[in-house]
Formats: structure tokens, C-alpha cells, sequence
């Protein structure tokens, strides 16, 4: 059986990318996007080329918990505005979703960077994701709306939400990677360099893993630039 999917996008500046998500409206029952507060074009143009668009000023984890709660279809499908999707990626992530005790799910990572340090990067990303059932936002999650609501939605947090929301899910079930490859910007490896913006990320994980709060990892993580360069300072930005 078909299920309806709802494509669940968190925006914050990014009219050079709306455009691109409309050719997305004829493949889905539901185009989403949750504006965190742009300042720029954004919400007018997702607006006029038919998408859904809603507000929410509180963070990643909010924006995508008040697209959730507003979809109307059976799947979830929570997607950056940077990253392009697959083709078929209706019927993998319906094949997916219908193998036993899968819970949710992702695609590999790739990016339009073809550079080769990259390349590794996210050759590592696809090995941890697939080894640890442990994909990231970038990835483009995907889920049943009953499993989400059933796990909270994403933990409104200033940052690791999708990382949290990954590690509840696989107490449920199997988070399955695809083989199947999105395609994501590289800005926010080509702003502070690729190894870096790796070794801060790798550095929030263990963080939070020894136990500290997610309010000293989001410090931590501006002090170190990324979300200053990439994403200004009124919200977080994923691990991923």
C-alpha cells in the first residue's frame, strides 16, 4: 500500500532555494515549510509558488514538530531546504517503511562538493548511519506520523534534536539507511573549512554524550563559527 507523504522543510533565509522546491509539489501530498523568521524573501516566495507555510521563531526542533502537527499525511518527511531528493523517493521511502519493524528512516549523504576530503566525510557519515542506525537531519528523515507522535516529536532543544529524535526512534525499531543519495549543499563544510567544521561536530557529540547540557553545546558550537557563518544567530543548526 501507497502512503501519503508530507515534505516537513525548516527555513530561515533561504529565498535562493525555495525555488527549487517546487517541483517537488507533484510527487508528495503535502509541501510544508515552517519559517523560523527570514528576513528575506523567503516566506513570499514559497508562498507564491504554492507551498504551505507556517511560523515558528523557537528553534529547529519546534519548526519541525509544528509541520508534523499540521500534516495531514500519513508519512513524515523532514527535508533542509539545501538538499535535493532522490528520484522515486516516494516509493523508496514507502518500500522502506514497509519492512519489518522499521521505524523510520534516511537516505545516504552525498554533496554537490565532489571534492575527495569530503568525499570521506560523508563515506563516514554513510558508514556510521548504516553500522549505528544512526543517520542525521541532512539526511532527510522519514517516519510514520503515529511512530513520530508516539516518540514526542523532536526534543525542543537549541541543538542535537535530530540526534535525539534518531537515538529514541531506534528503541522503537530499526532506523534504516537507503542506498538511495541526497544531495546536500557543502556551505557549511566550505565556511570554516571541512575538517574543522568535523572536529567541532564530532566534539558536540561526545559532549553531550559525557553529559553536557545541550545549552553549553549550542555555545560551544557559535564560539566555534558555524552557526554564525551558516546560519546567523537566531537559531541552531544540525550535528549533521
Amino acid at each position: 500500500m501507497t502512503c501519503s507523504i508530507a515534505i516537513i522543510i525548516p527555513t530561515l533565509n533561504e529565498e535562493k532555494r525555495i525555488p527549487f522546491l517546487k517541483q517537488l509539489l507533484p510527487q508528495v501530498t503535502e509541501v510544508i515549510v515552517v519559517d523560523g523568521g527570514s528576513n528575506d524573501k523567503t516566506v513570499q516566495i514559497a508562498t507564491d509558488i504554492g507551498l504551505s507555510v507556517l511560523h515558528c521563531s523557537n528553534g529547529r526542533g519546534a519548526q519541525l514538530n509544528t509541520g508534523a502537527a499540521a500534516a495531514q499525511s500519513s508519512i513524515l518527511l523532514f527535508l533542509h531546504a539545501d538538499t535535493s531528493l532522490p528520484m522515486e523517493f516516494p516509493k523508496r521511502i514507502n518500500d522502506c517503511l514497509q519492512q519489518h519493524n522499521t521505524v523510520a528512516g534516511a537516505f545516504s549523504l552525498g554533496t554537490k562538493d565532489n571534492s575527495f576530503l569530503l568525499k570521506m566525510i560523508c563515506l563516514g557519515a554513510n558508514i556510521r548511519s548504516r553500522l549505528l542506525q544512526l543517520p542525521y537531519g541532512d539526511q532527510s528523515l522519514f517516519i510514520r506520523k503515529t511512530d513520530f507522535e508516539s516518540l514526542g516529536g523532536f526534543p525542543e532543544l537549541p541543538i542535537m534534536e535530530d540526534y535525539i529524535f534518531v537515538q529514541m526512534a531506534k528503541q522503537k525499531g530499526k532506523v534504516r539507511t537507503l542506498p538511495q543519495t541526497v544531495i546536500t549543499s557543502a556551505r557549511r563544510w566550505q565556511k570554516l573549512g571541512a575538517v574543522k567544521t568535523t572536529v567541532i561536530n564530532q566534539l558536540i557529540i561526545l559532549g553531550y554524550r559525557f553529559g553536557v547540557s545541550p545549552e553549553k553545546l549550542a555555545s560551544f558550537y557559535r564560539r566555534g563559527g558555524l552557526l554564525r557563518k551558516v546560519r546567523g544567530d537566531k537559531r541552531t543548526d544540525t550535528i549533521g
